[in-house]
């Protein structure tokens, strides 16, 4: 028998996959978390061989969660669940240690499936995401320019990036300019809008992961 743990704060969600997959057999949810910060906690008490991690979780996020419980719980493998898989969001995933990366809407048949297969120590990921990620390209930028655009992200203007940064206010659209340039965008809400995407500027909440799109790239 397998143990599962659903973590997802989605009541409904929640609840139908648990329901989903007490349908297997071979497959026992035995624990439930609605809150990243309950999700070591509830995996500690329960045990479970896997736990299904929604990426978006209130509290820690779903990644995070995931990472501390490789260093909590070992013998636990997680699964991250996503609205939308992006190849910035599988790298972070695999980076915390997550031996399966799963979109929410997956067939209930094919859950059960991964389920298994991470149970029995595989590594489940879609393999066109998966080449997707491999193949994304390098962060062009510095980390000063991360930092500047990190601020601007928050929707600061050029006089209050320079303030909290302790820069000029045209050493500031220096960067920016310069920014604009190695990302290959024509305004700043683009080039926040890409870095995101391509994982070198990593939302705050990562509910925002499922609002970002894979650009197609030919």
């Amino acid at each position: 028998m397998i143990d599962v743990l659903i973590a997802e704060d989605m009541h409904l969600v929640r609840g139908a996959m648990a329901a989903l997959l007490s349908t297997e057999e071979d497959i026992e949810v035995v624990g439930e978390a609605g809150h990243g910060d309950e999700v070591v906690e509830a995996c500690l008490r329960h045990r479970p061989d896997v736990a299904l991690i929604d990426i978006g979780l209130p509290g820690a996020d779903g990644i995070t969660a995931a990472a501390e419980l490789r260093r909590a719980l070992p013998g636990c493998r997680a699964v991250i669940l996503t609205g939308l898989a992006t190849p910035a969001a599988l790298r972070r995933a695999l980076e915390a240690g997550a031996r399966g990366f799963v979109v929410k809407d997956t067939p209930a048949g094919q859950l059960a499936g991964v389920v298994r297969r991470v149970a029995r120590g595989e590594q489940v990921v879609d393999p066109d995401l998966a080449v997707a990620a491999l193949s994304a390209r390098e962060n062009p930028l510095t980390c000063r320019e991360l930092e500047v655009l990190k601020v601007a992200a928050e929707g600061a203007p050029v006089e209050e990036i320079a303030d909290r940064l302790y820069l000029s206010g045209g050493t500031v659209r220096n960067y920016l300019s310069r920014i604009l340039a190695k990302v290959g965008a024509r305004t700043r809400v683009e080039a926040i809008r890409i870095a995101k995407q391509d994982g070198w500027l990593w939302p705050d909440d990562l509910s925002e992961v499922g609002l970002v799109r894979h650009r197609s790239r030919v």
